[in-house]
């Protein structure tokens, strides 16, 4: 730092050109490394440098004064060293002001939370800009409440976003509450209501949080908002942003003697406290603790221990469980008949094919009478060994009543499901008396209620994937796995065939196309499982076609979930339909399929599109270097 003797003034523009050029060539790091830390110190007691240092960065042209601003909201150990180094630039420069208000918070999400703290503690600590701070909250939560979007900005978008509400709330004092509640209540429901309508889990939870951070800011004394979530590290950090830290002290620091001298002072006083509070407490006299005492506790207890629970048989016949389910008013029997279902249906092929559809029927309105522990999934896998045991009438009432009136999406849903777990049972081969290696699993196909089964499908095309890559290597043989007819051949038009015809139809209750659009987005996943299924079967390559087009169809879509979807229908086409099938049959919509892809990964908002879309086009290059490799 250089002096000028004799106090004669000086203009520090040409220093202001020199470091808007160096930091917008790329030596931001660099030179603000150095520079940052040497004008903290000159500024902690010094009102001349503060001036000096606010002349500074005001004499920045506009051109370089992003890179500058930035740079120093970046490299500033908190938001009051912030305020000391800048002063009140964004009040007398409409460049920076764009910057902070507008560029940093609302287009972009680079940055990290400790940048966001400095800079909305910045705008909170004068009164000159705590209006920008107001302002910038407004146009934060007018963008959170954005259905637009929500829907198409990426989930590390509105994590940022989020984030950036929480912090500028913390800062919030009760007459900035006081003159925007009304604002604060309405942006509140009209923002929760985009966020719950979303399909993404990390979404919901977002609007989640927030919602509740708004409602006990503005409702301090009445009744608050209180959701239901997992309290993972995700929410506990954002919990956190809207408690303010205490601010860095930058004064000072004592000698370490003194430091000593005062602990040693403080410590008899603590001693003392500690002495007074437990003589304070008060002690309770024997009389009047032994008073207190219950008289039942003399009772002997009867001995049950030799007592046995009485259990209710289940029924033993079919149609004995459809007069239980249907009409029965014992609860107990009900119960045991609900447990059994699955077992009696499988040990009995025959009776239950007499009354496969209406036991499908009764099982799919089939309501919980009673407390049962894992009555969804009792119901389900009664459901699945129905629809094994008599697939096709089973199928074809089930995806039926998929696109029928009066039906809840919690009962559509479980449609989709059953459908695709006796799928994946009937497409492996089952185990027929002893089998040599039990240790060999199959994949697995989870659809947990309310679960994303979009994380099971990847999994499931990366183990395709990994099946048909050829690795030369010694090691361990192989484990022979079981073998037998695929059963689902037959039977996989009638699951697939049914679900894809009707998704344009609007009904009175169902609009796949409109609102309801998270039941289209596991309709979508359905079909791609159910179209990886169908590998070596006969009517895989018109199942690939159909499928493609339907894809075609809904390519556009604004949710994500179900653009996931569409991109997984995209693999289980190409690790499914025969190379030369798809070569022959469908070069047309591969070639507009390749297209789309591209796009995809260039333009698309989230993370997981771009990703499953480049994986589809490594698919393609490989279909074509397998079809130059074929000898003609």
């Amino acid at each position: 730092v250089c002096f000028i003797p004799g106090g004669l003034d000086c203009s520090i523009s040409f220093v202001s050109h020199v470091l808007g050029k160096v930091c917008v060539h790329g030596r931001q790091k660099e030179i603000l490394s150095v520079l940052v830390p040497c004008l903290t110190d000159l500024t902690k007691s010094d009102c001349i440098w503060q001036r000096i240092c606010w002349r500074l960065v005001e004499c920045v042209p506009d051109r370089w004064m992003e890179a500058v601003v930035l740079g120093f909201v970046q490299r500033a150990p908190g938001a009051d060293t912030l305020s000391r180094l800048l002063g009140n630039l964004v009040v007398k420069n409409k460049k920076a002001q764009f910057v902070v208000t507008q560029k940093v918070l609302l287009l972009q999400y680079c940055h990290t939370t400790a940048v966001l703290q400095n800079l909305l503690g910045y705008l909170s600590l004068d009164s000159l800009r705590r209006a920008l701070l107001i302002k910038v909250l407004q146009e934060l939560l007018e963008t959170w409440g954005s259905s637009s979007a929500v829907k198409h900005s990426p989930p590390e978008q509105q994590q940022y976003i989020s984030k950036a509400i929480l912090i500028c709330l913390s800062h919030l004092k009760e007459p900035d509450i006081e003159s925007c509640r009304q604002e604060l209540l309405t942006s509140m429901m009209e923002g929760v209501k985009c966020h719950l309508d979303s399909n993404l889990p990390q979404i919901r939870r977002l609007g989640m949080i927030v919602a509740e951070s708004i409602s006990s800011k503005i409702n301090t004394d009445g009744p608050v908002l209180k959701f239901q979530y997992e309290e993972d590290d995700e929410a506990r950090e954002l919990k956190s942003l809207l408690v303010q830290t205490p601010p860095f002290c930058i004064g000072p620091s004592l000698p370490d003697d003194d430091r000593n001298e005062k602990a040693d002072a403080a410590l008899p006083l603590v001693l003392e406290s500690n002495k007074k509070s437990h003589t304070a407490a008060p002690v309770m006299p024997d009389e009047e603790s032994d008073a207190e005492l219950d008289s039942d506790d003399d009772l002997i207890p009867y001995d049950m221990s030799e007592d046995k629970e009485l259990k209710t048989k289940a029924p033993v016949y079919i149609r004995d469980c459809i007069e239980v389910l249907t009409g029965s008013e014992d609860v107990d029997k009900w119960e045991a008949t609900v447990k059994a279902l699955e077992t009696l249906v499988r040990k009995n092929p025959a009776a239950t094919r007499e009354v496969s559809a209406e036991l499908a029927k009764i099982l799919l309105h089939l309501e919980e009478k009673t407390c049962i522990e894992g009555f969804v999934e009792l119901r389900q896998r009664a459901q699945v060994a129905v629809l094994t045991t008599d697939p096709i009438p089973v199928a074809k009432y089930l995806t039926s009543q998929f696109y029928s009136l009066n039906y809840s999406l919690r009962q559509r849903m479980d449609i989709l499901d059953v459908l695709v777990l006796a799928a994946q049972e009937l497409s492996y081969p089952k185990s027929r008396g002893k089998t040599k290696h039990s240790g060999a699993q199959k994949p697995c196909i989870q659809l947990l209620p309310g679960s994303d089964s979009s994380k099971d499908w990847r999994r499931i095309v990366d183990e395709r994937i990994k099946s048909k890559t050829r690795r030369f290597a010694t090691g361990q043989s192989q484990v022979e796995l079981a073998s037998g007819p695929n059963e689902f051949n037959s039977v996989a038009g009638h699951f697939f065939f049914p679900l894809i015809q009707h998704f344009d139809r609007p009904l009175t209750t169902f609009d796949l196309l409109g609102e309801d659009y998270f039941v289209l987005g596991r309709l979508v996943h359905t079909l791609a499982i159910l179209m990886y299924l169908a590998v070596n079967t006969v009517a895989v390559t018109a199942m690939g076609k159909a499928l493609l087009e339907f894809v075609w169809a809904l390519r556009f879509h604004t949710d994500s979930y179900v653009r996931q979807g569409l991109l997984s229908c995209i693999s289980s086409v190409l690790l499914s339909v025969p190379t030369e099938r798809l070569l022959e049959d469908m070069t047309e919509e591969l070639l507009e399929t390749q297209s789309w892809l591209g796009d995809v990964v260039e333009k698309d908002p989230d993370g997981d599109c771009r990703r499953l879309a480049l994986q589809n086009l490594l698919l393609m290059e490989n279909l074509k270097k397998k079809l130059k490799t074929v000898p003609s």
